[in-house]
């Protein structure tokens, strides 16, 4: 299968919901007939348990896969993938992942170990999303250099959107060494409660400071009791909520994602039928 877009659902601050939009993201995609690989490329395993599994229960993870690359070990780069029932394929993790990353920081091309395993396997898919752990170290350094773009989640207040700026700044030194193509598709913006003033004022101060600058999706996730249950049942909204506000905010967002990809393959068209 050609044209994988890989996407890192990336930021270094935790509790913005980066995980819950991994897994609904890939269902919802999953969902409109694309084939989708989800890599859980933290250690705490978030990923890997949303979507029913115990994470110590794998013998191979990401880990494995990455030392394989450095070793130059020939083991199979799908042995491990599992399949979720919601037809989205799953490359789990553990805290095995944590002693990986400081392997990695000695190892060559340390930056682009990720990227030379997906090479392997994102032939079999249309999107790989990786959920990217709450820092910006080896293992999320190697998430972005493997992505095609970013997709970065914010909540709705000020912290979140002031801890931005260190992300930009990571994303123009990867540009500048490892992945000049690497492009942001969007902020999108996460456990919005429009019953409150303060988080209106704050949705409108992202778009005024960062819309002139990056795309914003249109797209908000409410915040919602049925989202935040999800996470223990091992299935996506869509799964154990479909009629929920959330549900439609998810299914939204990713008819937003084909859009936004449709219209940039045409635009990569012309300008490659213009030379």
């Amino acid at each position: 299968m050609q044209n994988c877009k890989v996407i890192a659902i990336c930021n270094q601050k935790g509790g913005v919901g980066k995980t819950t939009t991994t897994v609904n993201l890939g269902a919802a995609l999953a969902a409109e007939g694309k084939r989708v690989l989800l890599v859980d490329a933290d250690p705490q395993g978030d990923l890997t348990t949303c979507l029913g599994y115990n994470a110590d229960d794998f013998n191979v993870t990401l880990a494995n896969k990455l030392i394989d690359v450095v070793r130059e070990e020939r083991n199979s780069p799908y042995n491990g993938i599992v399949r979720h029932p919601e037809g989205v394929d799953l490359l789990p993790s553990n805290m095995d992942l944590e002693s990986t990353e400081n392997y990695l920081v000695t190892a060559m091309s340390r930056e682009s170990v990720m990227k030379t395993y997906l090479s392997r396997v994102k032939h079999n898919y249309d999107y790989v999303l990786i959920d990217c752990r709450p820092s910006l170290g080896m293992l999320t350094l190697n998430a972005l250099t493997a992505a095609d773009s970013i997709i970065i989640p914010v909540q709705a207040q000020y912290l979140s959107a002031k801890a931005m700026t260190q992300l930009f700044q990571t994303v123009e030194k990867i540009r500048s060494h490892t992945n000049p193509e690497l492009a942001i598709d969007g902020i999108l913006l996460t456990i919005v409660d429009n019953r409150t003033n303060l988080a209106k004022s704050t949705v409108e101060a992202i778009r005024r400071n960062f819309g002139k600058y990056l795309p914003i999706y249109d797209t908000q996730i409410p915040i919602a009791v049925k989202a935040a249950e999800v996470a223990s049942k091992g299935k996506s909204i869509f799964a154990y909520e479909p009629s929920s506000k959330a549900a439609v905010a998810y299914a939204n967002f990713a008819k937003e994602v084909l859009i936004h990809d449709k219209q940039r393959a045409k635009e990569r068209f012309r300008s490659a039928d213009a030379r």
